[in-house]
């Protein structure tokens, strides 16, 4: 059997690298500040020639925001972690670090399918790990909280979005013109939940 340990020491780790990440998104704007004032540029000139690093900026904090609440929920159910399930946590990690990187490509280069492939591509990194992580814990009985299981909807849910996710960055990639537009997909995994309910429910 595997080790266990107490998860408050992974959370504490987890929370505190999504926060570092979040911060890393707003610093090339900050040095921006710096660089006009230097050069005797207006505010306002900070704000209307760099919408597109403003713009990547408040959606990469969205994207990181919604996939730390997505983890935060799913660790409600973990009572102990396993060193497995430590690494695929750093995994999850890594991909959240990466996302700056990218954000920055996005808002300083030319939108492209290169870009949206590379932007996309890494959230769909980030949401296969954490469906990844939400599988490893449902069942697994050295972890889950047996008075708080990950339940089924919660899974499938996950899986979904995976899904959409995955499209999106086909779409993104490889379809001329489509590019970031295809991350609209993710807005609809609620509508696709629902459907699948519905279908359930007229099948029993």
């Amino acid at each position: 059997m595997s080790k266990t340990r107490n998860p408050d020491r992974l959370i504490l780790f987890t929370d505190a690298v999504v926060a570092i990440a979040l911060t890393l998104l707003i610093l090339p704007l900050v040095e921006v500040v710096a660089e006009y004032k230097t050069e005797h540029h207006t505010a306002l000139e900070v704000i209307t020639d760099h919408k597109p690093e403003i713009y990547s900026f408040l959606l990469t904090f969205v994207v990181i925001g919604n996939f730390w609440l997505g983890h935060h929920q799913v660790f409600e159910h973990v009572r102990a972690y396993t060193n497995g399930m430590m690494r695929l946590n750093l995994l999850w990690l890594l991909f959240i670090v990466v996302l700056p990187f990218p954000t920055e490509i996005v808002g300083s280069f030319e939108s492209s399918q290169f870009t949206a492939g590379f932007y996309s591509g890494t959230i769909l990194a980030l949401s296969a790990s954490q469906t990844a992580l939400t599988w490893m814990i449902k069942g697994h009985a050295e972890i889950e909280n047996p008075d708080d299981p990950v339940s089924s909807r919660e899974l499938k849910n996950s899986f979904v979005l995976t899904g959409l996710t995955a499209l999106a960055f086909i779409l993104a990639a490889f379809v001329p013109g489509v590019r970031f537009y295809a991350l609209l997909l993710l807005l609809l995994s609620p509508l696709v939940m629902r459907g699948t309910d519905l279908l359930r429910n007229r099948a029993s």
